[in-house]
């Protein structure tokens, strides 16, 4: 496994833990949904979140800039089709959870609830 691969699957296992204390209910973790992978479908709230993890091992290179414009387009798109495959009701949410440092180095975990907000027209 490339060493990109590690970083992002231990961000994931940091983030999971977070979202898990802050009340969260994992439904669903690397989901392929098309050509697009969601990191974890989540329950908050009477809400359903769509969350997209971002690993850094360090701040040279903001997490959020890697989610640009076409991820977020793709996110949105992923998570459509999997409300309308599933009849979900319930309102969604973008978040995004950044995660920079290392297993051995300590690291820092940034939430980004409601992150974005997709056109109306994108999902119902």
């Amino acid at each position: 496994m490339a060493v990109h691969n590690d970083v992002g699957a231990w961000g994931e296992g940091i983030a999971r833990e977070f979202l898990l204390a802050k009340g969260y209910a994992i439904g669903e973790e690397n989901l392929k949904v098309g050509n697009y992978e969601i990191d974890f479908i989540a329950r908050k709230d009477d809400r359903i979140v769509f969350v997209e993890v971002k690993t850094r091992s360090s701040r040279s290179y903001d997490p959020l800039d890697a989610v640009d414009r076409k991820k977020i387009a793709r996110l949105v798109r992923a998570a459509d089709e999997y409300l309308r495959a599933r009849q979900e009701r319930l309102e969604p949410q973008f978040d995004i959870i950044a995660v920079v440092g290392s297993a051995t180095g300590g690291y820092e975990v940034e939430h980004f609830p409601d992150a974005f907000f997709p056109p109306l027209q994108s999902y119902r």
